[in-house]
């Protein structure tokens, strides 16, 4: 076919093939022409140019023009201000060349590529780092009217390890297996870097923008976009920075993780507890100067809770948190598990370990306020909580809280020490349903009505039943207009007044009204002894002195029960009684011996067995009758011997 008749688009790709097979030939032919060492020195030159920084490269490099033109660096340094430890070693630094430029002699880089480099920062004190010097020549050389010419469009990073080691703080961070790719379309201004790294054995995708590379290494005030982001967390932050004089940060900050239980423990923190720490979602304006990072407008969810306020984060040689969190609804359950009292499903104290690991490392100064918040099976109204950690001692102060119907207030402290914690506590809880009270702070949940509760109690040990053994303070409650659930001690009083040996080994059941309750003891080494236990209703009085055994949960306690307005209006009725056992379901008796002393029939019985005469003659009818034997008594010296029987006569009944 003539040529023509061939189709434009076909006349179009015979000649741009032309093109390239010449190309292509022109540079195979350049390849054996082109002077190395050249190349490689205009490469050097264009580097030291663009970035005024001086590289010691290795006597080993490889100059490659065809197929691809390129030069390849082995062993590049760069010093920093720390002349014994290099602030950048690469193993192998490759420019590729531009094609265009190549073919009529000009030697341009195209990008660049660092094969393993290994980055290190060090902080030293007072802030300064040996990469202090690197980033002035480079704001140097940045600089309008510098006269840097080369522009590189790309600079890629295959598996590099940056560490970075804060010699003041005696810490250290490294990050491995770094791929980025480090992107702009004009070099004096935008930048952006994107790839790949692992941080602490997690890969995580990163990616960091600045509107204005110049001002950025100058130090001065430009755009800033940052992201990290992995399966289990992501991080956001969108603002404007500046490093001079200080590092300093203006922007929205968002963080969400699906557990903040693993993020912690990926940092290096072990959270507290086994519950609790898991959805956890952050968004806040942040603004970042002088060590402080200080979180406005914060909307902080953790674990189904969702709060407001403010938060600041001071950065120096002790971390520390303080703030101020508001919510509607607040549930605390999930992070008290360590400070449960009862062991599950059971009656005796809780004797998991504390986990005192929370007691260490950051400081904490939080207020947190709340309309309504739970704790376990106890709901609270309006709340104000203050939060103190400094030194290894926590601290909790209760503002005010509507508590149980009533109000609570007070304090509770817990200090690490070597083998286990001392912990502090004083509370008052104010006309507060005693119902609900009893049982959730004593386990005894026979008592109801309106009382106050004052607490005040120390004690040391690695567990709430550690604790109970060495529990010292004193307990006192007023309570009124209530009742004993599971005693009717009227009752008995009244069935025992008419027939006092009408039998009952245990008088548990229905509920006994008072007016007044009194309950005042002391506490020395896991053992409340009582100042004053009264009862005071409408028809019965009780008063009793003894001890409760708190480790073992156990009462031992002796008591007079009074019926007013008995029969005998003279005196009233009076029992003596004993109160033994778990104090949850304790057995309540009554002493025996006053009730027989009460039965008109067996009070002279009980005299009579008392004179030591008449006991012996008792027994001895009482063995004749069973046919037991009866041991020989010895006879009186002035008695006169007893007369036998005639063998015909049968003996005298007794």
């Amino acid at each position: 076919m003539p040529q023509f008749m061939i189709p434009g688009y076909k006349r179009l790709a015979v000649i741009a093939a032309g093109v390239v097979g010449a190309i292509a030939i022109g540079v195979a032919v350049m390849s054996w022409l082109v002077n190395r060492e050249a190349v490689r020195e205009a490469i050097a030159a264009q580097i030291r140019n663009a970035t005024g920084l001086e590289l010691t490269m290795g006597e080993r490099a490889a100059v490659s023009v065809f197929p691809t033109g390129a030069v390849s660096f082995h062993d590049v340094r760069l010093n920093g201000d720390d002349g014994e430890r290099p602030a950048l070693v690469i193993e192998e630094l490759t420019a590729r060349l531009g094609l265009l430029p190549l073919m009529f002699r000009r030697y341009e880089i195209a990008d660049l590529t660092l094969t393993r480099p290994r980055f290190q920062i060090i902080r030293r004190d007072g802030g300064a780092t040996n990469w202090d010097g690197i980033v002035a020549t480079l704001a140097r050389a940045f600089q309008p009217g510098h006269g840097r010419q080369a522009v590189v469009s790309e600079i890629r990073i295959s598996d590099g390890t940056l560490r970075y080691a804060d010699d003041a703080r005696a810490t250290s961070e490294t990050l491995t297996g770094i791929d980025l790719s480090l992107a702009w379309p004009s070099i004096s201004r935008s930048f952006a870097a994107t790839g790949q790294m692992r941080w602490r054995n997690m890969p995580v995708d990163a990616s960091l923008t600045f509107g204005d590379l110049n001002a950025a290494i100058a130090g001065k005030p430009t755009s800033v976009k940052a992201r990290l982001s992995n399966p289990s967390f992501k991080f956001a932050f969108d603002g404007v920075t500046a490093a001079r004089p200080r590092l300093a940060l203006e922007g929205t900050l968002s963080a969400d993780a699906p557990s903040l239980r693993e993020v912690l423990r990926w940092s290096g923190h072990e959270p507290p507890g086994n519950a609790g720490f898991r959805r956890f979602a952050l968004k806040a304006r942040t603004n970042v100067a002088n060590g402080i990072a200080a979180l406005s407008d914060v909307n902080l969810e953790l674990d189904g809770n969702v709060a407001e306020g403010a938060l600041n984060y001071v950065m120096d040689e002790r971390q520390s948190l303080q703030g101020t969190l508001a919510a509607d609804r607040l549930d605390l359950s999930p992070y008290l598990g360590a400070l449960q009292l009862l062991s599950a499903g059971t009656r005796d104290w809780n004797r998991q370990p504390f986990d005192l690991r929370l007691l260490g490392g950051i400081d904490l100064d939080l207020r947190l306020s709340a309309a309504r918040a739970t704790l376990g099976a106890t709901k609270l109204g309006r709340m104000a909580l203050a939060t103190n950690l400094r030194d290894g001692t926590l601290t909790m102060s209760v503002g005010e809280a509507q508590m149980l119907g009533g109000m609570l207030k007070g304090s509770f402290a817990l200090t690490r020490t070597e083998a286990a914690a001392d912990a502090r506590a004083q509370f008052r809880f104010s006309d507060i349903n005693l119902e609900p009270a009893a049982n959730e702070l004593f386990g005894f949940p026979r008592m109801a009505g309106r009382g106050d509760v004052n607490l005040t109690l120390q004690a040391t040990g690695n567990s709430i039943y550690g604790l109970t053994q060495t529990l010292d303070g004193t307990i006192s409650l007023q309570g009124r207009d209530g009742a004993l659930n599971g005693l009717n001690i009227e009752q008995l009083l009244r069935r025992l007044e008419r027939r006092p040996l009408s039998g009952t080994g245990d008088f548990r059941g229905g509920r006994t009204p008072f007016d007044r309750l009194v309950v005042d003891m002391i506490v020395a080494k896991g053992v409340a002894s009582t100042r004053d236990v009264r009862i005071e209703g409408p028809t019965v009085r009780l008063v009793c002195q003894g001890t409760a055994q708190v480790p073992a949960r156990e009462l031992d306690l002796k008591g007079v029960a009074s019926l007013i307005g008995g029969s005998d209006t003279a005196q009233g009725f009076e029992l003596p009684f004993v109160v033994q056992g778990p104090w949850d379901d304790p057995i309540v008796l009554p002493d025996p011996e006053s009730l027989i002393r009460r039965s008109p029939a067996s009070a002279p019985l009980l005299d009579s067995v008392r004179d030591r005469n008449t006991r012996e003659a008792v027994r001895s009818a009482i063995e004749r009758l069973t046919g037991a034997p009866q041991p020989a008594q010895p006879a009186a010296p002035d008695a006169p011997a007893p007369e036998k029987p005639a063998p015909d006569q049968p003996p005298a009944a007794n």
